[in-house]
């Protein structure tokens, strides 16, 4: 029987390694799997390459695992922001990396990773710092630059209902990253508000199938697991 839920975080979170390249979804706060990522703070591996749209918001999150020290490379878009001083303090002193993605960019970079693309030619960078050292190609008049995937060890992503083969539903603006970070990882693990039963999903309302999903963990307050379609949900 395919069962990919796990009991708790730390279980989710299990298996990171030094070194490892980590994608979390979310822009800003919304849809940040923070229950995971605090998790891997207590789970201790060093030296990561963080993937997500910003550098981490106050204390919490992302920023409380740079503080941490955990941290040793950021892809991101968007680096700077009236609270992203963790990141700012690490970067000024030479204690992180930065490397700068525009976001349709690096959408499309860890969607080709998911895709098996080797790569892709686009305009936006070209003729800039961040074109350098790239392949570039005028292709109809127009120049371009060639971007490679990025791809995953873990993807931590946050989605609203998911069930025990890993099928998952996101809540509006929280869909954001996850969807094509789930695809580009070799382990994908879910936070999720609710366990929902075999069929309780809408199979036009699943975004990401369970095939690109490895663990699935229930954050929520409400956890709905076990009665099968029809003779309604109970708590555990």
């Amino acid at each position: 029987m395919i069962d990919k839920i796990q009991s708790n975080c730390a279980q989710a979170v299990a298996g990171v390694r030094d070194g490892d390249t980590v994608m979390t979804s979310g822009f800003g706060g919304a849809g940040l799997p923070t229950a995971l990522v605090e998790a891997l703070i207590d789970q201790g591996a060093r030296e990561l390459v963080i993937v997500n749209n910003n550098a981490g918001n106050g204390e919490t999150g992302l920023a409380a695992l740079m503080k941490a020290g955990r941290v040793r490379k950021i892809i991101c878009s968007f680096p700077r922001q009236a609270d992203s001083h963790v990141f700012d303090g690490l970067y000024r002193s030479g204690r992180i990396e930065l490397e700068l993605v525009p976001q349709g960019n690096l959408a499309e970079r860890i969607r080709a990773a998911g895709a098996g693309i080797a790569g892709f030619f686009t305009p936006t960078g070209y003729g800039t710092d961040l074109a350098k050292g790239k392949e570039t190609r005028r292709i109809d008049g127009r120049d371009y630059v060639l971007e490679t995937p990025i791809h995953g060890d873990f993807a931590l992503i946050k989605a609203y209902q998911g069930d025990r083969w890993g099928n998952l539903v996101f809540r509006k603006a929280a869909r954001n990253f996850g969807p094509v970070m789930a695809m580009a990882a070799r382990c994908t693990v879910a936070q999720v508000d609710e366990v929902v039963p075999l069929g309780a999903l809408d199979p036009e309302h699943i975004i990401t199938p369970g095939i690109f999903v490895h663990r699935v963990v229930a954050v929520g307050d409400t956890v709905m697991i076990g009665p099968a379609p029809g003779k309604g949900p109970k708590k555990p």
